[in-house]
């Protein structure tokens, strides 16, 4: 799929994508990227992993039991990610962008959470010290990133019915005893493909206007 006006393509892959293939993956992309790649938005599913970003504190993990932990290069703590997870993976070239820096896009990948929230009935927010979306005092979205000559890989994990007992084994995003929500505790009955469809709008549309 090309959505030709931004210079950009969407990217989508089947089945459970395993954490460190889809991890090389993107440092890749963006090492061989030119000024004429077109952008890439990755939309996707992972097999069980935590993931701990530069800033992760071993104190963080809690109980990890047989899920691999993955150190990586990208922004926050640690996370979890698993299937029943949607993952969003915006492969963008900044510079392109007039005036966009990193809080520019995580402004815009939460906006874009928040928005399609709304559309559910379903109120959310940011917080502006601890970025993602929340619920209430429940996280429902997390945000890590890396911007690197310019480019960003990492994203954006969306809770829609996976099993939440994982994020026990862990401080989620370095907060002790930080509450986690998905999409399935308010009624909404999707599964992570027609979400990743519901949502992929109001990610553009956000990305254009931002």
């Amino acid at each position: 799929m090309n959505i030709s006006s931004m210079n950009l393509e969407i990217v989508r892959y089947n089945g459970l994508v395993p954490y460190e293939q889809t991890y090389a993956a993107m440092q890749a992309f963006n090492a061989e990227r030119t000024s004429e790649t077109p952008d890439q938005i990755w939309l996707l599913e992972h097999a069980p992993v935590y993931t701990l970003g530069r800033a992760s504190k071993p104190e963080h993990l809690l109980n990890t039991g047989a899920i691999p932990v993955l150190q990586t290069d990208r922004g926050g703590q640690v996370t979890y990610h698993g299937p029943g997870q949607l993952v969003v993976y915006p492969l963008l070239d900044l510079r392109r962008r007039k005036g966009w820096y990193v809080k520019s896009l995580v402004t815009a990948l939460e906006q874009a959470v928040i928005d399609f929230l709304a559309s559910l009935n379903i109120p959310a927010q940011r917080r502006e010290s601890a970025p993602g979306v929340y619920v209430g005092e429940a996280k429902i979205a997390a945000l890590g990133l890396r911007i690197r000559l310019g480019c960003s890989y990492h994203g954006l994990s969306l809770n829609v019915n996976l099993d939440l007992s994982p994020f026990q084994g862990i401080n989620p995003c370095g907060y002790a005893k930080l509450e986690v929500t998905r999409l399935q505790d308010f009624g909404i009955a999707l599964d992570v493909s027609k979400t990743a469809d519901a949502f992929l709008p109001f990610l553009l549309a956000s990305l254009e206007k931002t």
